[in-house]
């Protein structure tokens, strides 16, 4: 077995690993489930309930029913293209050079006067939309942002200790 010196091993990337957690595939599988739970209820109790409404809380319907599709569209795109990276379809690299394409911020404007209008079901789906988008914020800031910051090399202890050992006892080469 070779020895590595302290400057050829490669730090272990917690970008990558984050990506590839059990953290990750929980929020997946929430977003995910989401975007299908909202789908289905809009194609379904939510249109039948749409019809009920008086036009103000209609065009509210209407409007807050486009936003949230197109945050919720949004956020799967983020998750299928970093599950891309945890199956290993593309790197780390290549997903930030993508997720550029993806906006995952600035679509919070919800106008408070017209969700109150909402029926519940669709309120809470905004907001379990809007809790999705905060955690997918903060993950793509710790993926994307962790490449940013420079690494500087960690000592290692074993090197040191022999460092230490042979300055004592004056040995060139300490062996085991």
């Amino acid at each position: 077995m070779s020895e590595k010196s302290l400057f050829e091993t490669q730090p272990v990337s917690f970008a990558e690993r984050l990506a590839n957690s059990q953290a990750f595939a929980e929020l997946f599988r929430d977003g995910m489930s989401l975007v299908e739970e909202t789908a289905s209820y809009l194609d379904g109790d939510g249109r039948q309930e749409s019809k009920k409404l008086n036009r103000a809380a209609s065009l509210a319907y209407a409007t807050e029913s486009m936003r949230l599709t197109t945050k919720l569209m949004q956020l799967a795109s983020w998750l299928l293209l970093h599950r891309a990276v945890k199956e290993g379809e593309m790197s780390l690299a290549q997903a930030n050079k993508e997720k550029s394409k993806v906006k995952v911020s600035g679509m919070d404007s919800h106008d408070a006067a017209n969700v109150e209008l909402l029926p519940l079901p669709l309120r809470a789906l905004i907001e379990r939309a809007q809790k999705l988008q905060a955690k997918v914020r903060r993950l793509d800031a710790t993926i994307h942002n962790a490449g940013d910051v420079p690494r500087l090399p960690v000592a290692n202890p074993v090197e040191r200790q022999l460092g230490l050992l042979k300055a004592a006892f004056g040995v060139e080469r300490v062996s085991g």
